[in-house]
């Protein structure tokens, strides 16, 4: 039976892959990795491999990141390349901190949300962000709310240090190029933080040994396992066949 080692994104718990786990779990072994409070992407990649070794899981996995999950993704297939026999990249970048005026604007941004999240609480500060990462018409959906009682779960101090782990990226680019497993590159069509132009430069990078997918899921926004789990559990099974 394969692995799939299931890598969340910022803020997010295993309620992002709920969907998948009960979709996939009678055909694969599945892990949802728990970064606690690792402040790089390195140490998040190494937690979650050490978690996928404490359940069980020798050899080859099949990894799969969502957001800040798919730069961890990067990160395990940088440290244990030997580990990944499959990765799946799903509403995410490959991109470092940008230099200049745009990196600065990033970094104020993301300790803006870090503030108001220790002054007024995770679920406030969620209100306002989580707002561009659905579909603009789930914004009254349970699925919003979902998301909101997700984020409230965490706390100010795993956001800051999540926030720094995502603020010293690594440029991952020159990644995509050295694949070669069979990769899933997928995002939302109306995802606003990282869209289809984005993952559709990251898919045409990866060698054509890799046989790489392109999968753009319509009426989606950014949570795409969340807004749409039965399109994204389908090219997931895809994948893993």
């Amino acid at each position: 039976m394969k692995q799939l080692l299931l890598l969340p994104g910022l803020m997010c718990d295993a309620a992002v892959w709920q969907p998948q786990v009960e979709r996939l779990g009678s055909q694969v072994i599945c892990v949802v990795a728990d970064y606690g409070m690792s402040n790089t992407l390195t140490a998040m990649a190494q937690v979650a491999l050490a978690q996928a070794d404490a359940a069980g899981m020798q050899g080859p996995l099949c990894v799969a990141g969502h957001s800040m999950g798919g730069r961890v993704a990067f990160e395990i297939l940088r440290l244990a390349p030997e580990r990944v026999a499959r990765l799946a990249l799903l509403d995410t970048g490959a991109h470092p901190l940008a230099d200049g005026e745009a990196g600065e604007r990033e970094r104020a941004n993301r300790l803006a949300l870090v503030r108001q999240s220790e002054q007024e609480g995770m679920r406030a500060m969620g209100q306002v962000w989580a707002k561009g990462m659905v579909h603009p018409r789930r914004l009254a959906a349970p699925v919003f709310e979902d998301i909101l009682q997700m984020i409230g779960r965490s706390n100010p101090q795993r956001f800051a240090a999540q926030q720094n782990a995502l603020l010293t990226r690594r440029d991952a680019a020159p990644q995509l190029a050295q694949i070669n497993c069979p990769t899933l590159v997928l995002c939302g069509r109306e995802d606003s933080w990282s869209g289809p132009a984005q993952h559709e430069a990251m898919h045409a990078v990866i060698p054509a040994a890799a046989q790489a997918q392109l999968r753009i899921i319509e009426d989606c926004g950014h949570m795409c396992t969340m807004e749409q789990p039965a399109a994204v559990s389908q090219a997931l099974a895809g994948w893993l066949a």
